[in-house]
């Protein structure tokens, strides 16, 4: 019987996660794996708002900035580093706490991932390059041929997704999604999705200080210094490449930033797209004190009401 618990505070963007997860971890007495793939690169602090220090002595974290944007590392790697770190954790607690906005890499953790095909880097480039000369539809109508079932569940103006789907169509002649829903491993540990929720507004106007806030700490001579590399993967990412664009000379900084707020803006929105067709998850509202919330949960591990 499965005596191990994960619970994974999941939410859009700037809603309160990390705040919620410390709360948790102290709670429990126990430590925190961040899910969050942008926040595994240490050059990339500021955009990807890493907790402050005071926040990390708060609870032991993992998983923050334990990476290199010059080394590659993917959601398959993340799973297993993952795992391994919840198997030793467990030798001395009951309870573990993730916290992330990367949907797919909290899944992963809980669920396993679908085995796909290996494929070459250069599949992807040559796609990076398309989506550049060419924009999204060329992309869209490229998966709609190859693999109309996806084409229907996939978030269409997400060129990570859409990516990802064609480099698996062109490396295997199959479609991308005769590899989803295969048999996924069990794991060790229950699991229970706590995800924070709040009206529109409330998260867009969250988002929009944040990314004052961020410009304020710098964020600027942060995307210039990353510049010189600015076609890595882990900079294929909102509030940098709207700096680099700037940087280039294609636009003003006001511009840019505005760019930032409706880009992150977007993002949340597909965070939450993600997270809806999740029915297990325990939805709880952004302004509830966290006693109550504490409860909440606790209630739920006594009475074995698990994802």
């Amino acid at each position: 019987m499965n005596t191990k618990v994960l619970l994974a505070v999941v939410g859009p963007t700037a809603i309160g996660k990390t705040a919620l997860g410390i709360q948790l971890a102290k709670h429990f007495d126990t430590e925190i794996i961040s899910a969050d793939s942008r926040q595994f690169f240490k050059e990339m602090k500021i955009g990807t708002a890493v907790p402050s220090g005071e926040e990390l002595n708060q609870a032991p974290h993992h998983f923050i900035q334990h990476k290199s944007i010059f080394e590659p590392y993917s959601v398959g790697d993340f799973e297993k580093d993952a795992i391994a770190l919840l198997d030793n954790l467990y030798q001395k607690k009951d309870i573990a706490i993730m916290v992330g906005g990367s949907g797919l890499y909290v899944d992963a953790v809980i669920s396993g991932l679908d085995e796909f095909p290996k494929v070459d880097p250069q599949i992807r480039e040559t796609l990076n390059k398309e989506l550049e000369d060419n924009g999204l539809e060329s992309l869209q109508k490229e998966l709609k041929q190859r693999d109309p079932e996806y084409y229907k569940t996939v978030d269409l103006e997400n060129p990570h997704r859409l990516i990802r789907a064609l480099e698996v169509c062109r490396a295997a002649n199959k479609p991308y999604s005769s590899f989803l829903n295969q048999q996924k491993p069990e794991r060790l540990f229950k699991s229970l999705y706590i995800g924070i929720d709040a009206p529109r507004e409330v998260v867009y106007q969250r988002i929009n200080s944040r990314v004052e806030l961020m410009m304020e700490a710098k964020l600027l001579e942060e995307a210039k210094k990353l510049y010189p590399y600015k076609e890595l993967n882990a900079l294929q990412t909102v509030g940098y490449k709207e700096l680099f664009e700037y940087i280039d000379g294609k636009c003003t900084l006001d511009f840019a930033v505005s760019e930032i707020k409706k880009n992150t803006r977007r993002f949340a929105k597909r965070q939450l797209t993600w997270l809806r067709k999740n029915e297990t998850i325990l939805w709880v509202p952004y302004n509830t004190e966290q006693e109550k919330v504490l409860q909440m949960v606790t209630d739920r591990i006594k009475t074995n009401q698990y994802a």
